[in-house]
């Protein structure tokens, strides 16, 4: 080759356009296809989640590696003793487990996950698993090895009407009562005094606000016990701490502040709270993701959202982090793969999948799944901010959110002490004295402590206290 033309050649190829980058999806399709033929098991839970698998995901993945998927729909409360009943049984029922993050380090313990790190050498791209927000991140490891890949990153933020907080008569007027600007709550005291405030002045057409108090109640206590300062267990003894006098303060406010919500309040659950905020009936709620695509009427018009009601507060809704800052990432989901299944490679290519660049972005917009962002991507898309016109304020807070955010106990049994700790808050809503039941919450807590292995959990508790997002101090 002459210097002529190897110069020729150089511009040639310099002209061209640049090679596209290595793809977690496609990576991931064309490995998979040699296992065409396949039938994955895979455990959802029930409902709009489960959904998303039976409608699109599994038929494109079949579409496009002949790989079937069969969903097996669970309900939330029973996915993790019904996942563990079936590796203890060694039954092989799933391939694909549907895993929240808070049960990753008693299943890894129990040898309930297959370990992944293997196959993400081999299939995974790292400028994709770099793209993961580092909360999110966080949550797919246990004890130095990888269990799941996210897909879910689940974030509680607070929402509030602007056309009644921005209107200058009611800023002037609850400045004069309260000597601060009217704004979303910064603390707790602030969101009980605004709370009145608007009740007095609206109601009964709009209240202050109604939270959910029913269903979730550990997610939401578990966030005020921080807020106040307060943790779950002295770290030398393991004996619990609910009960302190943090807790006690959290959820006496907790209980004082429903006199400014809607009557009934105490037994609204999460499907109340955004019929009120949808219908202007409330100024503010704290819950999950997906509402804020609902209260703008997003998705209004998908068949299996016909139970969400229309929206009336349609470009009237702001997004904040709750009081204190620090908002609980309540549950969110992984996928991992079952030590028991006789195809687990097969299993590992479909999560990776999901969990893609490319597809998870579909996934975070679509009507079904209650998939929400949990890569800096999803944060960043032009097509996903462009879905309403506040769409990117509300990435920028939830990114904030999932930076500040609370990581969800996650120790040995936990699911036994959400139960529990749930319990004595609804009780407390329910009449009881607080103090009463964290009382016997932390004598509660303190029995499965022991009957789990006070050692051993000290171990698991402090391997999750360790974490940043543990308690934010």
């Amino acid at each position: 080759m002459t210097l002529l033309s190897a110069v020729g050649s150089a511009l040639l190829l310099a002209a061209q356009p640049a090679l596209s980058q290595e793809n977690a999806a496609e990576k991931a399709v064309e490995a998979a296809k040699q296992y065409s033929g396949v039938t994955l098991n895979t455990a959802e839970e029930a409902g709009l989640l489960a959904m998303l698998g039976i409608n699109i995901n599994g038929p494109e993945w079949e579409e496009l590696t002949g790989i079937s998927v069969q969903v097996n729909e669970i309900p939330f409360e029973e996915l993790f003793t019904k996942q563990m009943l079936e590796h203890r049984a060694g039954s092989g029922a799933y391939d694909v487990m549907l895993v929240g993050p808070s049960w990753v380090a008693d299943m890894a313990r129990g040898g309930a996950l297959e370990p992944l790190d293997a196959y993400i050498e081999e299939y995974g791209v790292a400028e994709e698993f770099d793209d993961i927000a580092p909360a999110f991140k966080d949550w797919m490891t246990y004890d130095g090895k990888t269990y799941g890949l996210v897909i879910d990153g689940d974030v509680h933020l607070l929402y509030y009407r602007k056309d009644i907080f921005d209107d200058p008569e009611n800023k002037e007027a609850f400045k004069a009562e309260y000597g601060y600007d009217l704004g979303p709550p910064e603390t707790w005291k602030a969101f009980g005094e605004i709370c009145q405030f608007i009740t007095d002045k609206y109601a009964p057409e709009t209240y202050g606000a109604g939270l959910i108090n029913t269903g979730y109640m550990h997610f939401f206590f578990s966030e005020r016990l921080r807020t106040y300062g307060g943790k779950f267990f002295d770290p030398e003894t393991m004996e619990a701490t609910v009960n302190s006098q943090a807790g006690i303060d959290a959820l006496t406010d907790m209980v004082n502040q429903l006199d400014c919500q809607p009557p009934g309040v105490q037994t609204w659950g999460f499907g109340e709270s955004l019929s009120a905020l949808n219908s202007g009936e409330i100024a503010m709620t704290i819950t999950w993701p997906p509402v804020a695509r609902w209260a703008q009427g997003i998705n209004a018009d998908e068949q299996a959202l016909s139970w969400v009601p229309e929206s009336t507060v349609v470009d009237k809704i702001g997004y904040a982090l709750p009081p204190g800052g620090h908002p609980e990432l309540a549950s969110g989901f992984l996928l991992a793969v079952s030590p028991d299944s006789k195809n687990k490679e097969a299993a590992y290519l479909y999560i990776q999948w999901l969990h893609s660049k490319q597809e998870s972005l579909k996934n975070v917009m679509r009507p079904l799944g209650l998939r929400d962002p949990f890569r800096i991507s999803h944060y960043e898309s032009e097509e996903f901010r462009n879905l309403w016109p506040t769409a990117g304020e509300y990435l920028d807070i939830l990114k904030v959110g999932g930076e500040q955010g609370y990581a969800d106990l996650a120790i040995l049994e936990t699911y036994k002490y959400w139960d529990s700790m749930a319990r004595a808050v609804t009780a407390a809503i329910g009449g009881k004295d607080p103090k009463q039941a964290l009382d016997e919450l932390a004598a509660e807590w303190d029995g499965l402590t022991e009957q789990i292995g006070v050692d051993r959990q000290k171990e698991a508790y402090a391997n999750w206290a360790s974490k940043p997002s543990a308690y934010r101090e």
